[in-house]
C-alpha cells in the first residue's frame, strides 16, 4: 500500500464515518461519545457492553446502527430460563425418504453479523458461557462439530446497573471478552426536550445503508494498518502495568485500593481503540490522547477494587482517571547533533 493510496483510504473512511453519524442523528438524539465508542469497537473487531438505567435508548442505538449497515441483525433477550442451545442452536433428528435418520444442525440466533444481547446479566452462568467461544474464536461448537460465525461478527450487550433482583453478575472471563464497557448517561436538558418532541409526534424515520459487510471488513484491515510508534507502545505498557497492585511501578493508591489489575488484552484494546479513533478522525498515527480517550471504557471492567476503595466511595473509573493523570508520557530520547559529536 503506497502512502498516497493509504492517505486516500483514511480520508474516505473519515468521510464515510461522518455519513454514518448523520444517519444515526436522524434516530438517536445526542449520545455522540457512546456511538463513537461502539463504532470504534466494530471497526477494531471488538465487542461492547452498554451499561445504563432503563429508558436511555441502549437497544434503539444498536438497532439504528444495524439499520445503517447491510448486515444481518439478531436480538436475543436474556432471561433466567434461557438455555445455551437457545443461543447457539442444536442438532435435530431428520428422517430421509429412505427412512434413514441423521442429525441436522439448526442454527441459533448467534449466527448473525450483529448480536444484541439484551440484559445479558439476567441469564445464569451456564448460558452466559455459551457466548465465550463465539466472542473470542468467532465460532460455535455443538456436539462434535464446530461452525464458523459470519464475518464480520460483533456482540453488543446491554446491562441494567440498578435492578439486581434476578440477575447474575458477569464473570471476569466474560467481561474480559468485551473491548469496551460503555456507560450510557442521561441526556442533557436540550437533548431531552428534543427526544420528547420527536418521539411523541408519530414521526417515523428511515435510515439509509452506509456500509455493507465487505466494507466493514476492509475498514477493519485499514484500522489494523494504522501505525503505532514505540513511544505509544511504551506508554500503553506503563499504563496497563500500573493497574496491577503487585507491580513495582504501581502508584500507592493502586496498591491500597485494587485487588487485581488489567492483563495484556487491555493493552491490545487500548492500542486498537486508539487506532480506530485516529482513523475515524482522518489521522494517520495514534497519539497518547487517543489512548487516554479509550482508557476508561477499556479499563473500567478490568480493575477489581477492594474493600478499602469501596469504603471510601472510590470506583474503577476514578482509579483509571487518577492513573491517566499519574502515569507520565515516556521521554523521547534526544540525539546529539553531528556537530556536537565531532
Amino acid at each position: 500500500m503506497t502512502n498516497v493510496s493509504y492517505e486516500n483510504l483514511i480520508d474516505q473512511f473519515a468521510k464515510s464515518r461522518q455519513a454514518m453519524q448523520r444517519e444515526l442523528a436522524k434516530s438517536i438524539v445526542g449520545q455522540k461519545d457512546v456511538l463513537d465508542q461502539i463504532f470504534a469497537a466494530i471497526i477494531a473487531r471488538g465487542h461492547c457492553l452498554l451499561v445504563g438505567v432503563p429508558g436511555l435508548a441502549k437497544t434503539m442505538m444498536v438497532s439504528a446502527l444495524a439499520k445503517c449497515m447491510e448486515l444481518s441483525f439478531k436480538r436475543i433477550q436474556f432471561t433466567p430460563d434461557l438455555m445455551p442451545s437457545d443461543i447457539t442452536g442444536t442438532n435435530v433428528i431428520d428422517e430421509s425418504e429412505t427412512g434413514r435418520r441423521e442429525f441436522r444442525f439448526v442454527q441459533g440466533p448467534i449466527f448473525a453479523h450483529i448480536i444484541l444481547a439484551d440484559e445479558i446479566n439476567r441469564t445464569p452462568p451456564k448460558t452466559q458461557a455459551a457466548m465465550l467461544q463465539a466472542m473470542q474464536e468467532r465460532e460455535v461448537t455443538v456436539g462434535q462439530n464446530t461452525h464458523s460465525l459470519p464475518n464480520p461478527f460483533f456482540v453488543i450487550a446491554t446491562q441494567n446497573p440498578i435492578e439486581q433482583e434476578g440477575t447474575y453478575p458477569l464473570p471476569e472471563a466474560q467481561l474480559d471478552r468485551f473491548m469496551f464497557n460503555i456507560f450510557v448517561d442521561y441526556p442533557s436538558v436540550s437533548e431531552e426536550e428534543k427526544i420528547l418532541a420527536d418521539t411523541t409526534c408519530g414521526r417515523t424515520v428511515s435510515l439509509e445503508k452506509v456500509y455493507n459487510a465487505q466494507q466493514i471488513i476492509n475498514m477493519q484491515k485499514l484500522v489494523t494498518s494504522v501505525p503505532v510508534s514505540e513511544y505509544i507502545i511504551k506508554y500503553v505498557t506503563c499504563l496497563v502495568r500500573a493497574t496491577r497492585p503487585r507491580d513495582p511501578t504501581a502508584p500507592e493508591f493502586v496498591r491500597k485500593m485494587v485487588d487485581w489489575g488489567a492483563g495484556p488484552r487491555a493493552g491490545q484494546y487500548l492500542i486498537l481503540g486508539g487506532k480506530a479513533l485516529a482513523a475515524m478522525e482522518g489521522r494517520f498515527t495514534v497519539s497518547t490522547e487517543d489512548v487516554r480517550r479509550v482508557a476508561v471504557p477499556v479499563l473500567r471492567h478490568r480493575i477489581g477494587c477492594n474493600f478499602a476503595a469501596t469504603s471510601e466511595g472510590v470506583d474503577s473509573v476514578q482509579i483509571v482517571n487518577k492513573l491517566v493523570e499519574a502515569i507520565p508520557e515516556p521521554q523521547i530520547p534526544k540525539y546529539a547533533s553531528k556537530s556536537a559529536q565531532t
